[in-house]
């Protein structure tokens, strides 16, 4: 049946640029569901309910003021009831997306609509990875994890994706590339942790820190946990202000925190981080372990390497280490060095994997076998 619905020359009885168009639209209609999922995702929300709504006024929309790139235009970014402001960002993806549709069936649709479709797919996750990952510093497991699910699958339907002729080839292909894909980039990750060992954050006088039970809660950004120990010698050290706990408080003493060797240290005391599920400390500076790359990035790279193989992955990490490369140079000399401190890596390696999709896999013919 399937290979009914994507035989070309079924789809070649409608004219190439009419399906183009409806790739168009459906892309944008993908990229509104997207905002939805950059938006609920990290926050813990439902997908589902409740329907669309303004979060400032709690307006619910209706279908006709939900419709792709034009409501936006229409109501000049603005909520129709409150008149609060709607982010660019809804645009941008609706339009990004839909573009991304376009150039898949414009490259691949010829040849196989069930390609251009999967590669499709396969951006939409990508978008929607570079959006949370810029706002939030994290990617969620429903991104990475169900990617590395949705490319296994893409695999055992259509083999084509890694230019298999078999079924078992091809499946092949895509758990070789996970594999990779994780184990290249946790690596890394683990190297960076060796060679950097500490990264520390100058706050403003008088910033407050909350320990909560599962990451560390900046005035501009959550951590997880799992982004800061890897190793038991792995320590969050400050000197605070105050530190306000449950039952005490403390003024001006050192603070070193180790999860993973369940030590707690507030000047001479000595406790365990289990009977503290939260903390609140003030302080002017923080020194945190660092790391090359977060578990996000690793399990995105695995994702990635489940619809596009090993090869993919290795073009992916050396391209996208370029045009960090490229960005924290760009910044230097526009003397915004700081900011590239606070890009996250995930953005450079969704760029680096769509490169490979158009025209990537012919550049690196002659480096990859």
């Amino acid at each position: 049946m399937l290979d009914a619905v994507f035989d070309s020359a079924n789809w070649a009885r409608v004219p190439f640029e009419f399906w183009g168009l409806v790739f168009f639209v459906f892309g944008c209609c993908v990229g509104s569901f997207l905002n939805v999922c950059i938006y609920r995702l990290p926050r813990g929300l439902s997908l589902v309910s409740p329907p669309s709504h303004c979060p400032h006024c709690r307006y619910t929309i209706p279908w006709w003021l939900n419709v792709p790139l034009v409501t936006w235009l229409m109501l000049r970014g603005r909520c129709r009831k409150c008149g609060a402001p709607i982010s660019p960002r809804y645009f941008v993806v609706e339009l990004l997306t839909g573009l991304a549709f376009l150039a898949c069936w414009w490259s691949f649709g010829r040849d196989s609509a069930g390609l251009a479709l999967v590669y499709a797919a396969f951006l939409s996750g990508l978008i929607a990875a570079t959006f949370i990952d810029l706002e939030h510093f994290i990617i969620p497991d429903e991104i990475t994890l169900g990617g590395m699910a949705a490319g296994f699958l893409a695999s055992f339907f259509l083999p084509q994706l890694h230019g298999a002729t078999s079924l078992t080839e091809s499946l092949k292909h895509s758990l070789v590339g996970m594999a990779v894909g994780a184990g290249v980039v946790y690596a890394i990750l683990r190297l960076g942790k060796l060679l950097f060992g500490r990264q520390r954050v100058p706050l403003p006088t008088g910033t407050r820190l909350v320990f909560g039970e599962t990451a560390l809660h900046l005035p501009d950004r959550e951590i997880p946990y799992e982004e800061i120990f890897y190793r038991p010698s792995d320590t969050i050290r400050l000197h605070a202000e105050r530190v306000e706990l449950i039952d005490r408080c403390y003024r001006n003493v050192p603070v070193r925190v180790a999860l993973l060797a369940r030590r707690l240290e507030i000047g001479e005391d000595q406790l365990d981080p289990e009977t503290c599920p939260h903390m609140e400390v003030v302080a002017s500076e923080v020194v945190l372990p660092r790391e090359a790359m977060g578990l996000g990035d690793v399990k995105f790279m695995a994702a990635i390497g489940a619809f596009l193989g090993w090869r993919a992955v290795i073009f992916s990490l050396l391209i996208s280490s370029l045009i960090g490369a490229a960005v924290g140079l760009t910044l230097i000399a526009l003397r915004r060095r700081e900011w590239s401190s606070r890009l996250p890596y995930g953005p450079y390696i969704a760029l680096a994997a769509a490169l490979w999709i158009f025209g990537g896999q012919k550049l690196a013919e002659p480096f990859l076998p």
